[in-house]
């Protein structure tokens, strides 16, 4: 058999097998045939080297010891070539130390002669399963990295563009930040463009609501512990200081953190450094923090409810995202981002929006923000359909001729009250979010728990 013989099959991977001894090398070739491998065969290191270049495989298996070229040199000239490469070694018993040297230099693993059909079969998928992982994590994170690159954030309002210079500036400073805005600006798009572009971008980012955690176990989210330090810890766990550590730990809805931990915070921020619960000493840490609240944060400290020294802390730098009614002009813009997003999802095909729709949307003052107009533009794409999105794919809200008034001006022509306005206002958003209480919520500005009470209080059934 020469090293230009070819084992075609059905490419369930394709694979370098790299072996002097021309009956190990029929053996592996056909075996891995028979699995449905695509299989390639080199004799020695620099035919090996010569066929990757040309072909580039999943999965290159390759003898330890072997003539003109040895397998950890082998190992470390395929990872110049390609620095995912994903190499299995083969070796005698004697040479396993060279075989753990490999692995060090960046092979999957290694099997020692003789070895068993199911060993090498197992060994193969194993490989290939985290090449397959591994391409998949660096294709997520590449779509997540770009969808956050600037250009991708819809607005090109003269207030946007402010916000993106600032977020810009400060990217790869150390410095806290405090993001503010009302529900649905998009408080979290920010911290998160913050992250994936500055020098952290390859390390964690990890997200916090601190009024979704309840106040007993907010403590240990955010420390961690130790096995022991109270009745349930069965085992340590990490808390999120640790788990974000050289990256950014973002935390939403930062006025909610109970005072008694507020001191605890201050103090993580001040010595960068972490004690779990039941710790002895504390670690170090190297966690940039970005926090966000969508209320008067300063109201709070002088009310006592927030302490001004955690306050001045938080807000080194701090960003302030305008509501969606004072930039109107990025509406067409946004409308045709989540036009495209949701199409696509749907499989549906839109030529666009009509002018009066958009006209509606123009004209609406979306108390719920960017967050409201992604909902609305969502059910208008699900339930339309039209090949573009016209008054009646809105909701009843929106689609409703503007008469001139106000919502409010509306109301006290009625006579509403405030309950029967606040029941209204809560039932158009629950229309416009389909019934997500969740997303409803977070329109609202209030917790899960209190818009269930609202509801049953208002006797509509959840």
């Amino acid at each position: 058999m020469s090293e230009e013989h070819h084992y075609p099959s059905v490419a369930q991977g394709r694979v370098l097998i790299v072996e002097d001894d021309r009956e190990m090398c029929r053996f592996l070739a056909e075996l891995l045939t028979e699995e449905g491998y695509q299989v390639e065969i080199a004799h020695d290191g620099p035919a090996a080297l010569d066929r990757y270049k040309r072909n580039n495989f999943d999965l290159t298996i390759t003898d330890l010891m072997m003539p003109r070229m040895k397998g950890t040199d082998l190992v470390s000239h395929l990872r110049e070539t390609d620095p995912h490469a994903t190499i299995l070694l083969i070796t005698a018993f004697g040479t396993i130390e060279s075989a753990v040297e490999a692995m060090r230099a960046g092979a999957f693993h290694y099997l020692t002669k003789p070895f068993r059909t199911d060993e090498i079969l197992i060994n193969v998928r194993c490989a290939l399963e985290q090449r397959r992982l591994k391409k998949e994590v660096e294709r997520l994170r590449n779509e997540v990295q770009g969808r956050y690159h600037f250009e991708n954030i819809i607005g090109k309002s003269a207030t946007m563009q402010k916000v993106y210079e600032l977020v810009a500036h400060i990217c790869d400073l150390s410095a806290n930040v405090l993001i503010t805005g009302e529900s649905g600006t998009g408080k979290e798009m920010i911290a998160r463009a913050i992250h994936f572009n500055s020098a952290r971008a390859n390390g964690p980012f990890v997200p916090l609501n601190c009024a979704a955690v309840p106040e007993t176990l907010l403590e240990s989210e955010l420390f961690g512990y130790l096995r022991g330090a109270f009745t349930d810890a069965r085992k340590d766990r990490l808390g999120l200081f640790q788990e974000a550590n050289g990256g950014i730990l973002f935390l939403d809805e930062i006025s909610e953190i109970p005072l008694n931990l507020q001191a605890k915070l201050l103090r993580v921020l001040e010595d960068k450094e972490v004690r779990p619960l039941g710790a002895n000493q504390a670690e170090r840490v190297d966690t940039r923090v970005v926090s966000a609240c969508n209320g008067d944060l300063e109201s709070l400290v002088q009310q006592g409810k927030f302490r001004q020294d955690l306050y001045y802390r938080l807000n080194v730098v701090r960003i302030d995202l305008p509501p969606l009614r004072e930039r109107s002009e990025d509406i067409p813009s946004l409308v045709e981002h989540f036009m495209q997003k949701f199409a696509s999802q749907t499989k549906r095909k839109l030529d666009g929006i009509e002018q009066d729709a958009l006209a509606a949307l123009m004209n609406h003052r979306w108390p719920g923000n960017v967050r409201e107009l992604e909902h609305t533009i969502e059910r208008a794409v699900l339930l339309g359909t039209e090949s573009r999105i016209g008054l009646k794919d809105l909701s009843s809200q929106l689609a409703a001729p503007p008469d001139g008034k106000s919502p409010v001006a509306e109301a006290a022509s009625k006579a509403y009250t405030l309950k029967d306005l606040e029941r209204e206002y809560i039932m158009r958003v629950l229309e416009n979010t389909g019934g997500n209480k969740t997303e409803a919520a977070k329109i609202l500005g209030v917790d899960r728990t209190t818009l269930y009470r609202k509801l049953e209080e208002y006797k509509v059934k959840s």
